[in-house]
């Protein structure tokens, strides 16, 4: 069987010819995110600022959004936000933390149940408090500061340190500008969205790591070659290979955007923007941070080496 070709002959890109025009537009990116994340902030769901959650499903056919919302909102207990998803039975209710302990909140539960009757069908109530939001947050910057490190030390051990410092600057890049997306869109941020935000991660190192074995194998073969010219060559070389792969998780992705439902659009958008921003970022980010950090060519090919006479077979 033939393998699957997208580009038959290597192309000539000269991607190194943009690489500063790259570097500007990620400052701004990442300038603009920082920024909106200070002023704007985030739409931080339950999972952090505490709140009811309810998902109930109509009984009686679909379910009248604005119907609810108005027997909601006599219960003056804040603004409740009602969300279809799924079928167009199903609704999830989310209410604001009411003043007061376990028992406040257990009271507005029951207050919405008793307003919306037994038309709807209740499937799932959960009630997350102040304390459990603040360690939730705690939790996840520190899941994604030690991702990120860790990350860097992968790509150092596997490659050399100069490669460790361009995988954790693209990285840390596409983490920053998932997060401004969210500030700038205001959707919601909730632990399946912090999810996304590390699975893009895992996605975007991938790419470099793939570009940076390309990167090590041509610096063992072409001793002499400009860096400039080396770095473009491996680019071109893995071309095909980076548009199969975001080729094919795009469509997943997509999938879930448009049959995942209300639930997983969060998921969806980030591991889509992270998708397209971690194939940009290994393009014109990691790979081009190489041309300034220079790795020891002299080390990496001596290593190439070792590694061939210690081969079976070879002698």
């Amino acid at each position: 069987m033939r393998p699957l070709i997208v580009i038959r002959r290597t192309p000539q890109i000269d991607f190194m010819a943009w690489h500063k025009v790259g570097f500007a537009f990620s400052l701004l990116l990442t300038l603009s995110s920082i920024v909106l994340f200070l002023t704007v902030g985030l739409n931080y769901g339950i999972d952090f600022v505490g709140g009811t959650l309810i998902e109930v499903r109509s009984t009686t056919g679909p379910a009248n959004l604005a119907e609810m919302r108005q027997k909601l909102d006599a219960l003056h207990l804040g603004d409740a936000s009602l969300q279809g998803f799924g079928p167009p039975t199903d609704v999830l209710i989310r209410l604001p933390r009411q003043p007061g302990g376990d028992a406040e909140q257990e009271q507005a539960v029951q207050l919405a149940r008793q307003a919306l009757g037994a038309a709807v069908e209740y499937r799932r109530v959960e009630v997350v408090g102040p304390s459990v939001g603040s360690e939730l947050i705690r939790a996840g910057v520190i899941a994604t500061i030690l991702a990120l490190f860790a990350i860097a030390a992968y790509i150092w051990f596997r490659f050399e340190w100069q490669f460790g410092v361009g995988g954790m600057i693209s990285t840390l890049h596409d983490v920053v500008t998932t997060v401004g997306l969210f500030a700038l869109l205001q959707l919601e941020f909730n632990l399946t969205t912090l999810a996304a935000i590390l699975t893009v991660a895992g996605y975007s190192v991938n790419d470099t790591v793939v570009i940076y074995d390309r990167v090590r194998e041509a610096m063992r073969k072409y001793r002499t070659m400009p860096f400039r010219d080396l770095i473009n060559l491996a680019l071109n070389e893995t071309l095909s290979r980076t548009i199969l792969t975001v080729s094919t998780v795009a469509l997943a992705v997509l999938s879930l955007l448009f049959l995942g439902g209300e639930v997983l659009r969060g998921f969806s958008i980030a591991m889509l923007w992270g998708v397209v921003i971690g194939t940009y970022s290994s393009l014109f980010i990691a790979a081009p941070v190489l041309y300034y950090v220079q790795p020891n060519r002299a080390a990496i090919a001596r290593s190439g080496e070792t590694a061939k006479a210690g081969a079976p077979g070879t002698s």
